[in-house]
């Protein structure tokens, strides 16, 4: 997909959001609405490194409907190394569906994954259980350019402070199995707070560190990273508006 045009869908989007928020939250509609963005020391998917020492900036918009949802997701690369300047290389579209049946939430959805080089599209399915740590266990199925499977099993506990503040404490450990690479892949340990600055802005600042979690997947990490590093220590803020 051409850059000029997810950046106009990002946009209009985000603008979208933002202009319909106060009416959604007056008249009692079952639409809601949340914008973010993020200021990162790097973006990490999935184990990668995919930027290198600059920091990136990922905007984000939903707009949700009885457990419908649908997500527009950018990253700009304040110093893309390919091109030696700034560069918006990458915009996500999600559509997903989630529900909950008493402790047990169930979902799935569609991603496409706009990028600088080839574009993909994959499906997910998650399953999540309310109970101690809120195990969470999300399935994720590349269709298209990149065919394989990538499992994704997350734990996360909250300590409250008071009514409105807590420290949320999260972990993962994926598994990747696409080509001839099939191999316990990445883990994830973080810890982030978030601030309300009123009723409908917050902000979240957050520290993360990522790494390989076998022999093999830290040489694939440090090979597919653009700082070729097998691990890395993350953070930053996120600014988010919610309805």
């Amino acid at each position: 997909m051409k850059k000029g045009v997810t950046k106009f869908i990002m946009a209009g989007l985000i603008v979208l959001t933002f202009c319909s928020m106060p009416a959604w939250a007056d008249d009692g509609s079952p639409v809601s609405a949340s914008a973010d963005v993020s200021f990162l020391s790097q973006y990490i998917w999935r184990g990668y490194g995919l930027s290198d020492s600059d920091v990136v900036i990922q905007p984000s918009a939903t707009v949700s409907y009885k457990g419908l949802s649908f997500n527009l997701w950018g990253n700009l690369d304040t110093k893309d190394p390919n091109y030696n300047d700034t560069s918006f290389n990458e915009t996500d579209m999600t559509l997903s569906y989630s529900r909950s049946f008493d402790k047990v939430s169930v979902g799935a959805g569609y991603i496409y994954y706009a990028l600088e080089g080839e574009d993909t599209q994959e499906f997910f399915v998650s399953l999540g259980v309310d109970t101690v740590l809120s195990p969470t266990l999300t399935i994720y199925r590349d269709i298209d350019t990149f065919p394989g499977w990538y499992f994704n099993l997350g734990i996360s506990h909250s300590i409250a402070f008071n009514d409105d503040i807590a420290l949320d404490l999260a972990a993962s450990a994926g598994y990747y199995d696409v080509g001839d690479y099939s191999e316990f892949h990445d883990g994830t340990v973080s810890a982030s707070m978030t601030f309300p600055v009123d009723k409908y802005i917050s902000i979240t600042p957050k520290v993360a560190y990522t790494f390989g979690l076998t022999n093999a997947s830290r040489n694939e990490i440090k090979a597919g990273s653009w700082d070729a590093k097998s691990d890395h220590f993350w953070g930053g803020i996120t600014c988010s508006v919610a309805f």
